[in-house]
């Protein structure tokens, strides 16, 4: 079995001890390393409250302890108790001065404050006595930085941290989100390349590039990259995931399963790695296999959107309608603000029969991405289909006014204006859509099975053609 997971049973097998211990009410000690796992395991799963009772209890046992005090505070801190939280730190700083944990959690809770100057005052204090950790300081500061949306001084200290520690997986993340922001994500290739430069067999260095290349969409070159993390140490488990979604990008999705199935060899099982062993299943058309180990997913973690929906993908697309809906559903309630989990819902709700509610959460996804095309065209076509062009114009004009000047927007209007009796609008979107893309114009004629309506369609479109494109 897996290192990986041979550790998560024992965690699971420490927690289960412990609740037994507080059900029974019996005196069971745990030594203060089992108490850190287990409160770590309720803050993972966002049970707070939990955690606050395995704390008390820990701190119970062990007064004295710099370290429970600051893991009681971020409990305090999960639970907006700030004030509460900073008082115990302020107490345990003053026990012990020169503590760089204290100085990092009281920065973290004056950053879940706002009060972002103040953080980075608390880290900057830190960093004139502390004899490590710099690395960890200096991505606070970028992390409060780009709170206050000032990105250069953020890019700035992750870069510090980042060499300081080469592996400083949230440094490297946020400098790639930041270099996106201000535009500067390709210009810092040559940045990442010099460590590649210093050190050809550091797996962090190789691994690191192949994410930036990974960011800008150059799949093949981000493949390559990994791919070089994997020659220095083939049992790099994070290379061979982000490899994996590179291959997912490309749609190579044999080849993606592979890499996902050996990252579970060597870290064990876990949401992600099922969740994405289920996409590439989906993308391969083995939609038994991928619902299977989307299920996994959330058995694991009954919390993971992205696995819910990925099952109503696969129930979708073996038109199991009702079943789809169901996890759809139970995705937005995780995730309400997911303009693709209320798209797909839309269309299940469409293929029932529940047009009413389909069309309220198309309503809902062109609210959350009103640039969404799919969207405006499908509840558009809801109206159409039911014999209301009008009501259809209306959707259609609100999303031209998100995306204007686009072809097959053009078209479908001219549809809905034709449907409606207004043929001289009609005209003039379709000149509209012609000029923008003639070749689309093929798409008109689903609308219009009747072939007199085709035959006057087609000599518009040729007298257009004749005039325009020779």
């Amino acid at each position: 079995m897996p290192q990986e997971s041979r550790k998560r049973e024992e965690e699971d097998e420490l927690v289960r001890r412990y609740e037994e211990s507080l059900r029974k009410n019996t005196n069971v000690y745990f030594d203060i390393d089992s108490y850190e796992i287990i409160i770590d395991h309720y803050l993972a799963n966002s049970k707070f409250k939990k955690a606050l009772t395995a704390v008390d209890a820990a701190i119970n046992l062990f007064p004295f302890s710099s370290d429970l005090l600051s893991v009681k505070a971020q409990v305090l801190s999960h639970l907006k108790q700030y004030d509460e939280a900073l008082e115990l730190l302020e107490e345990a700083r003053q026990l012990h001065p020169y503590d760089l944990e204290i100085y990092l959690t009281m920065g973290s809770v004056r950053s879940l404050q706002g009060k972002h100057h103040e953080a980075i005052a608390l880290y900057e204090e830190a960093l004139s006595f502390a004899d490590e950790g710099h690395d960890d300081l200096y991505y606070n500061i970028g992390l409060s930085y780009q709170s206050l949306e000032d990105y250069d001084h953020a890019i700035a200290y992750y870069k510090k941290s980042i060499e300081l520690n080469i592996s400083h997986e949230g440094s490297l993340y946020e400098l790639a989100f930041c270099l996106d922001i201000v535009g500067q994500l390709e210009n810092s290739l040559t940045y990442y390349k010099k460590f590649i430069d210093e050190d050809p067999y550091s797996t962090a260095a190789w691994y690191n590039l192949g994410i930036i290349h990974n960011k800008l969409g150059q799949f093949e070159e981000a493949i390559e990259a990994y791919e070089y993390a994997l020659a220095i140490d083939d049992n790099f488990a994070s290379a061979r995931f982000n490899m994996g979604n590179s291959l997912m990008n490309l749609e190579k999705f044999s080849e993606a399963l592979s890499e996902f199935k050996k990252t579970k060899e060597i870290e064990g099982p876990s949401p992600e790695v099922y969740c994405c062993i289920g996409a590439a299943y989906e993308g391969m058309g083995q939609y038994d296999l991928g619902l299977k180990y989307f299920q996994k997913s959330c058995k694991l973690d009954p919390m993971y959107d992205e696995a819910i929906f990925g099952a109503g993908n696969c129930l979708e697309k073996q038109e199991k309608w009702y079943q789809a809906l169901h996890f759809f559903n139970k995705a937005i309630k995780l995730n309400n603000d997911n303009a693709e989990y209320w798209k797909a819902a839309a269309h299940a709700e469409y293929k029932i029969g529940n047009i009413i509610s389909s069309i309220s959460a198309y309503e809902e996804a062109a609210h959350l991405d009103p640039g969404d095309k799919e969207t405006w065209l499908n509840w558009s076509f809801i109206y159409f289909e039911q014999g209301e062009p009008l009501k259809a114009i209306d959707v259609l004009q609100q999303g031209m006014q998100e995306l204007p000047n686009d072809a097959d927007f053009l078209y479908r209007m001219t549809a809905y204006l034709i449907e409606a009796g207004k043929f001289k609008e009609a005209i003039t979107h379709l000149e509209l859509g012609l000029n923008l893309n003639f070749n689309a114009h093929q798409t008109l004629f689903e609308f219009f099975p009747k072939l007199a309506t085709q035959k006057a369609l087609f000599t518009i479109i040729d007298q257009y053609r004749k005039e325009n494109l020779q």
